[in-house]
């Protein structure tokens, strides 16, 4: 692997532009948010027909009530100055516990009452108690479920990857892409330690992180990142920052990976050669860098292919998927990126897909480049995955110079 780019990115501001009215309205989406995802279950649980004694229904609001109350609470004294991990850790929760009380109860609390109601199946009093009980039966089931998926260590997902422009003697190699380790609050060195094993066992000849390695600084989570220092490549390891980065000190990050033995490409490329053919392995800077106020910290597709032979195909290392564009305006054969977690927790998904072209898996963007984005390894906040799960990602590059081989 060699390196041959030493382009360090320019500072620059981007000039100052009006908010849309979108924009503006985002802005209150932190307030009503809150009260949305705990009002409406509490309203199809315990208001919509069930006439419950008077003690369960003041139990059951009170729940709510003590839900809405503590979640903003705790998610700002632990995400926010104070950076509390126990609260965090309950703030994510409920965070996760109302977002699937919310999309149950929209769902079945609609569905199922029209379904009971068309069968004539017994009164609208039972009818909605009914619906009461699949709401929690179906929540409890997916966030036991959801929790467990979240904790487990993410399958291997294997892919063969074929680029046109690659040359015969890089036919088979084997690409590693972790990404979204989120370590934080909830300690997980010895889930680090078994994903790393996991990689381990892959043989890559290429191992890539692309950013969101941890919530919190790398001085506060180097015990759960260390495992990373033990990850094994006949080539390179290499890594980028993500936005979760520049929430926390992104220069300690590049600093600890450096000294963990990783490449960090910022805004710079290696050279993967094997049999006689070439690879530029490239890496940006997340796109919200230059935004953070950090000195040279920007997405710089330029300066990271600088002097890079533009007859060489191109792997390029982006944490979100919606640098593609530029990616593929650059010429680039395949951007690797993370960032969407695949949704986490179903349906979400939708809401990513606003944000990003692409929420997970291979797709195509241009006359050349490809994109592939994961699902994430790791989890952000609410410890759950619901029909998103993690993963370990397998690219094995194919060239079409060389019949592929199994």
């Amino acid at each position: 692997m060699t390196d041959t780019s030493n382009t360090r990115p320019v500072d620059s501001e981007a000039p100052g532009a009006r908010q849309s009215p979108l924009q503006r309205l985002m802005r209150f989406i932190p307030l009503i948010a809150p009260v949305l995802l705990w009002a409406v279950p509490c309203w199809v649980l315990l208001y919509a027909g069930q006439h419950w004694p008077l003690p369960v229904t003041l139990a059951g609001t009170a729940l709510f009530a003590l839900g809405l109350a503590g979640m903003p609470l705790a998610m700002v004294r632990g995400h926010g100055r104070r950076q509390q991990d126990r609260a965090a850790i309950v703030g994510d929760t409920l965070l996760g516990i109302s977002w699937v009380l919310f999309t149950w109860s929209a769902l079945l609390g609609v569905l199922l009452r029209l379904a009971l109601t068309v069968a004539g199946v017994g009164e609208s009093q039972n009818r909605a108690r009914l619906v009461t009980w699949a709401v929690l039966g179906v929540a409890a089931v997916l966030l036991a479920w959801g929790y467990a998926e979240a904790r487990r260590v993410p399958r291997v997902r294997r892919l063969d990857v074929q680029l046109p422009r690659l040359g015969a003697g890089l036919d088979g190699t084997r690409v590693v892409l972790i990404t979204d380790t989120h370590y934080g609050p909830l300690d997980r060195a010895r889930w680090s330690a078994r994903v790393c094993e996991t990689v381990n066992t892959l043989e890559a000849d290429l191992v890539c992180h692309t950013g969101d390695i941890a919530d919190g600084t790398a001085e506060r989570r180097r015990a759960q990142a260390a495992p990373l220092g033990t990850v094994r490549a006949t080539r390179a390891r290499v890594y980028v920052t993500g936005n979760h980065e520049y929430y926390s000190e992104a220069q300690g990050w590049v600093d600890l990976m450096d000294e963990l033995g990783w490449e960090p490409l910022r805004n710079r490329h290696l050279l993967l050669e094997r049999g006689g053919d070439t690879l530029v392995v490239a890496g940006v800077d997340d796109v919200t860098a230059e935004s953070s106020g950090l000195a040279g910290h920007r997405a710089h597709l330029a300066g990271a292919l600088s002097g890079a032979d533009p007859d060489l195909p191109v792997l390029l290392l982006a944490h979100q998927p919606k640098f593609v564009d530029r990616a593929a305006a650059g010429g680039v054969d395949l951007q690797l990126s993370g960032h969407t977690h695949g949704g986490q927790i179903w349906p979400f998904h939708y809401l990513v897909r606003i944000d990003q072209p692409v929420v997970a898996g291979l797709s195509r963007h241009g006359a050349r480049t490809l994109l592939y984005t994961s699902r994430g390894t790791g989890f952000w906040g609410p410890p759950f995955r619901v029909f998103a799960p993690s993963e370990i990602t397998l690219l094995v590059l194919r060239s079409p110079q060389q019949p592929a081989s199994a």
